[in-house]
């Protein structure tokens, strides 16, 4: 059942993302044709945030398989079935069968594990290392078991392998939980406990697995030490500095630089794991009726869980925190939700009740969804249907405040498929008996997954940059340039397998890199991009929307040849190109009041598919003052134009607006429809219903 989900879930589309998800891809790819499995690096900039064990497992695959988006999931991918699977064996070894099979499909088939490993962040590998040391612990501490040294050496391993994840985490939690349960349990202070931990000799596994790298980032990236408490910009103070104090101190402290990160109110992110749990976190008052003293190995296995998710969820509480920060405690909840439905009890029973009604609810929701946007046009691709709230995009699922009820229409094949699972699951849990209603939640649950990936699909233009970077890999040869930082079209680099120069990009996580002695310098100003504009070497530029009215008054309007656009992104030339087109006129536009251009008078709706002429792809809003350009590049000779008069141009139709309030405008019903020998058709030449008219 994992590997229906996960295994399907590599395939593309959905293309890698904008941000973490192509940037840790990107490393894995650099580290592959460079050579250097030591310093992460980002056009070629020192990136010394993270660990490289993820980017060694992507760049294995790679050897494997080839540069492929599927081939960096697949790692991510095989973890997250491996997590169910040790999940599941662990509640075995506890419990027994029942509870450890419950416990196995609880993390197999909730939302949190799923949505989280979306995107290529090592945080589902952190927590089996985490799951496997806590089951080390305790068969490391039961005197019934027969190899205490083997578990010992994993236990070891374990911690070691964490430290390439996440560094310090990686040790903290499983050591701090496992201290706090040998305390519990009386066991912290027993001489024959730490015997058979063979603490010594652990600490030494640990070391030869974690040290290597740690020393070799050091050395490669001097000076070697550094007490300073100060981060900012310009500052520079080598590896040790930045990986231990900026990324672990002075992040848990809030002042680690550059801020480039949120935190969730602490309050939500408790509450958030009855979300990150579902659909088996309504069995959560279950847990309550169980027994925690640890005269047995399922009392012990529970009062570990119960220390393991304590001391996870209390770090973070005084800590910054992302939604995801707490994945490493799903198991231990997985476990304590396996034991409490192995019971059966009225609890349980209960639970299911609930579900019921949250299913139905769901589904009613779906439904009226669907009906609401059931006649919305979809024009372009779902951008345009979307708001925009840039500040709470530092927080992992920010990017739900833009959808909007016209966004959805968009979304119609994935709402079906949605109403039948909750449909499945509301009507297969009604009054059913315990292993009827598992069997429903499970298929609800496989097949909401599913939907989330064809929902995914549908995003695609507005969170990867995929379809600009097929563009310019089908447009001649020329350089590149990004504008912003890095991260903002990081699929760009991936897809294009190019470097790129950064226009104002010395900012956010490749500042402090950038300051490096001998550090690569692919970063321009305004000036410098100016200069490089206006000579006869093609250059791409990539760049939002909104940047238009940033851009045009620095190079001109006639130098911002449009070659693709989608998801409210461009890729633009300096030289002509054939299918090329100009922008819209952005200094007599009015803008929105999220910041970018109206997106039906700017060009994120326009992607030119494959065999068709650029202009049969076009739907924008114009003024006749504006038309010229716009005639010129769709080869119209005089059409008859009004000045004063606003249109909506599909395809080759053009359509008048009378009225100047945007959300009352109404459709002139005479359509004139220029053609390639200057004439236009009279208003009968296209006729629409009260539908196409509102």
């Amino acid at each position: 059942m994992a590997g229906s989900v996960y295994l399907t879930g590599i395939i593309s589309p959905p293309s890698l993302q904008d941000d973490v998800d192509a940037v840790q891809a990107q490393i894995a790819r650099n580290m592959l044709v460079s050579g250097d499995w030591v310093t992460a690096r980002l056009d070629g900039v020192a990136y010394l945030e993270k660990p490289p064990l993820v980017y060694w497992l992507m760049a294995g695959s790679y050897k494997i398989f080839g540069v492929h988006a599927w081939a960096a999931r697949l790692p991510i991918a095989l973890f997250c079935i491996g997590l169910c699977l040790l999940t599941a064996a662990f509640g075995v070894w506890a419990f027994d069968r029942k509870a450890g099979f419950y416990a196995g499909l609880c993390i197999g088939t909730c939302v949190g594990l799923y949505l989280f490993t979306r995107i290529l962040i090592p945080d589902v590998i952190l927590t089996f290392t985490i799951t496997l040391a806590m089951w080390a612990l305790l068969r490391v501490t039961d005197e019934a078991e027969t190899r205490p040294g083997l578990w010992a050496f994993l236990l070891a391993a374990s911690l070691g392998t964490g430290l390439l994840l996440k560094s310090l985490i990686g040790v903290l939690f499983p050591i701090a939980a496992g201290l706090l349960y040998l305390f519990l349990t009386n066991q912290l202070v027993k001489k024959k406990t730490w015997k058979r931990l063979h603490p010594f000799s652990s600490l030494l596994l640990i070391l030869l697995i974690a040290a290597p790298w740690h020393v070799l980032a050091t050395l490669r990236n001097p000076p070697y030490f550094s007490l300073s408490m100060h981060s900012g910009p310009g500052e520079y103070h080598g590896f040790l500095w930045f990986f231990f104090i900026n990324e672990q101190l002075l992040r848990f402290l809030n002042l680690r630089y550059p801020r480039d990160y949120n935190t969730v109110p602490r309050l939500w992110f408790w509450l958030f794991h009855l979300v990150w749990l579902f659909p088996w976190s309504v069995y959560f008052p279950a847990i309550a009726k169980l027994s925690f003293k640890p005269i047995d190995r399922a009392g012990r296995t529970r009062l570990l869980a119960l220390c393991w998710v304590g001391f996870i969820l209390v770090f973070f509480t005084f800590s910054t925190t992302q939604e995801y920060y707490s994945m490493p405690c799903y198991p231990a909840l997985a476990l304590l939700l396996g034991s409490a439905m192995a019971t059966e009890n009225a609890w349980i029973r209960r639970g299911t009740t609930v579900l019921t009604v949250l299913a139905s609810c769901a589904a009613a929701a779906a439904i009226a969804i669907l009906v609401l946007v059931r006649n919305l046009p979809t024009p372009g691709d779902i951008f345009s249907a979307l708001t925009s709230h840039p500040s709470a995009y530092t927080l992992s699922l920010g990017h739900m405040e833009d959808l909007t009820l016209p966004s959805f229409a968009y979304l119609r094949a994935p709402l079906l498929l949605v109403v039948v699972a909750f449909l499945i699951g509301a009507i297969g849990t009604f009054r059913a008996p315990a292993k009827r209603a598992l069997v429903c939640i499970t298929l609800m649950m496989l097949l909401f997954f599913q939907a989330a990936r064809v929902a995914l699909t549908k995003f695609d233009p507005d969170l990867s940059s995929k379809s600009l970077a097929t563009a310019i890999l089908r447009s001649p040869d020329g350089k590149l340039i990004v504008d912003r930082h890095y991260y903002a079209f990081s699929s760009i680099f991936f897809y294009t397998q190019r470097s790129a120069l950064l226009l104002n990009g010395r900012v956010l996580n490749l500042s402090y890199g950038s300051y490096a002695p001998g550090a690569p310098d692919p970063f321009i100003n305004d000036a410098q991009f100016k200069e490089l504009w206006s000579t006869p070497q093609r250059y791409y530029l990539v760049a939002n929307d909104f940047a238009l009215r940033r851009l045009e008054p620095l190079v001109g309007r006639d130098k911002l040849n449009i070659v693709a656009a989608a998801g409210g992104k461009f890729v633009a030339t300096n030289l002509p190109l054939r299918n090329t087109s100009l922008p819209p006129d952005v200094s007599r536009q009015t803008g929105r009041k999220d910041g970018r251009l109206i997106a039906s008078c700017g060009w994120s709706s326009y992607q030119p598919a494959d065999g068709c002429d650029a202009d049969s792809q076009i739907l924008s809003i114009i003024r006749g003052t504006h038309f010229a350009p716009l005639s010129r590049a769709l080869r119209w000779r005089n059409p008859a134009i009004a000045p004063q008069t606003r249109y909506i141009l599909l395809g080759r139709n053009l359509l008048a607006f009378h009225s100047t309030c945007f959300p009352n405008d109404r459709v002139d019903h005479a359509v004139r429809e220029p053609r390639s020998d200057g004439s236009s058709s009279s208003d009968a030449a296209l006729q629409m219903s009260p539908e196409e008219d509102a």
